[in-house]
């Protein structure tokens, strides 16, 4: 089944599999890649029509994506064993993996987030405004609140909370620093500016 996600097109994967639609430009074979939106159990991913979804992105299950959110090329949303939850502008950027936990809480990322390249997310909370750093990892039931941030390459283990207003860091993550206001602004921007380059992909 094909449908129309955004203006761009997607397909539900079913047990037929998928095949990309192709055509020829000047000898050279292009392929119409579709991000593959997956249903488990029978439930379907809930999308914004506004959101936009990367062509090679893999939406599966119990998942909801809010207005003028992305998810960005690579990344995989399995909401399979429990539910995800994406708010309002925010971005999911490339190849990030948001898994649940079967009995756990699920995964909830709020509105205006930013996630970076590269990171994990797994059964956790990101409250509005969070930020996660590229190639990050947050844990089961740990939780990063609002206008809080986890640097590049942080490791937040399970259970662990960072407050509003501070920056943690390293492998655990532990506190760094606290966030300035050009931090604060730098988290506001970044999700303005996702919203924006989302459109021109739309």
């Amino acid at each position: 089944m094909r449908a129309v996600l955004a203006g761009r097109p997607f397909c539900f994967v079913q047990w037929c599999g998928w095949v990309p639609a192709c055509r020829v430009h000047s000898r050279v074979l292009i392929t119409s890649a579709m991000a593959f939106i997956i249903p488990y159990r029978g439930i379907f991913p809930v999308i914004s029509p506004t959101a936009f979804v990367a062509d090679n992105a893999v939406i599966i299950g119990d998942v909801q994506i809010g207005a003028h959110s992305s998810i960005w090329f690579g990344c995989v949303l399995r909401g399979d064993v429990n539910v995800i939850r994406i708010g309002e502008r925010s971005n999911i950027q490339d190849g990030t993996v948001i898994h649940v936990s079967t009995g756990g809480q699920g995964t909830h990322v709020g509105s205006g987030v930013t996630v970076g390249h590269m990171a994990l997310l797994h059964d956790c909370t990101v409250q509005d405004n969070g930020f996660v750093g590229m190639k990050a990892c947050v844990l089961d039931k740990a939780c990063i609140e609002s206008g809080a941030m986890l640097a590049a390459g942080g490791l937040l283990t399970s259970g662990k909370r960072i407050p509003t207003g501070e920056l943690w860091a390293g492998n655990p993550a532990k506190l760094l620093r606290a966030l300035t206001d050009k931090d604060q602004d730098m988290i506001a921007q970044s999700a303005i500016r996702y919203c924006a380059l989302a459109q021109q992909y739309i």
